[in-house]
């Protein structure tokens, strides 16, 4: 069979298929192999080659998460010490919070300091106390009279107070003689117990 009959070839009168020659037999069986290894291609293998993507992806995702892991688990016994020193950080901050039984001490601590310092108490007024959550924070409103040396005095000496005090809103204006007039809050804390906490509004 040359080209010309090839040409030729009525593909619809498949009666005479079996008659056909070899080369042209072949032909078909070729082109019959190439369609089921494309189909069978399309169908299995790239759905395989899908999931062989997805899994190779998931792959990346928990090598990373495995990395972040086994960092964080080599970490463990520094994260551990550095908790230990917080937790120990905080104990010892709320060590130098005053009791409820220790708040008048305080106050008069401050008082003291003021005094020690030459400053003239013009005004010192203890506020209600106010609950900030897990610590209640007492406020007391001070107005002093002295020079600018003993107000540093005095806030120096609040400062090296045992309990935590600190100074809020100073204003400071000029009085008679040189000497300055300061207004200041001072405010103290206290920590709260669990039921404490739990009862205050």
């Amino acid at each position: 069979m040359d080209l010309n009959e090839l040409k030729n070839l009525d593909i619809t009168d498949l009666s005479r298929l079996g008659n056909a020659p070899l080369a042209v037999k072949g032909i078909l069986a070729g082109l019959v192999l190439i369609t089921v290894v494309a189909a069978g291609y399309y169908l299995h293998t790239s759905k395989q080659l899908e999931e062989l993507k997805a899994l190779e992806a998931q792959e990346i995702d928990l090598r990373k998460s495995f990395d972040n892991k086994h960092k964080k688990a080599a970490n463990l016994a520094v994260y551990k010490a550095q908790l230990k020193s917080i937790q120990d950080e905080f104990g010892s901050m709320l060590r130098q919070l005053p009791s409820d039984t220790e708040i008048p001490a305080v106050i008069l601590d401050v008082s003291q300091t003021g005094l020690a310092s030459g400053l003239k108490i013009e005004l010192f007024k203890p506020q209600p106390e106010i609950n900030k959550g897990f610590y209640a924070e007492k406020p007391i409103q001070i107005q002093v009279t002295g020079t600018y040396q003993q107000m540093a005095q005095f806030s120096s000496g609040i400062a090296a107070l045992p309990r935590i005090v600190t100074l809020h809103n100073i204003k400071l204006k000029p009085a008679r003689n040189g000497k300055l007039v300061m207004d200041v809050t001072a405010k103290t804390y206290r920590y709260l117990a669990d039921e404490e906490e739990k009862a205050k509004p």
